[in-house]
């Protein structure tokens, strides 16, 4: 996601020099999209791990 982010914001440089506006505005649109769901991802691996617990057997399933 990070490589998408990085390449929007060169193509969007390239569209500011070339004069394509349209093109500029658009591909900002993405470069927003990509740096949410960039933030997303780092909210996500900020949580807290959940403890599952340590799985046991039961005697039945020992015979």
């Amino acid at each position: 996601m990070e490589e998408i982010r990085d390449n929007l914001i060169a193509r969007i440089a390239e569209a500011e020099r070339e004069g394509w506006l349209g093109e500029v505005e658009g591909l900002k649109v993405s470069l927003v999209g990509a740096e949410d769901k960039l933030a997303q991802i780092d909210r996500r691996s900020q949580q807290a791990a959940i403890s599952l617990g340590m799985p046991t057997t039961r005697r039945g399933d020992l015979e």
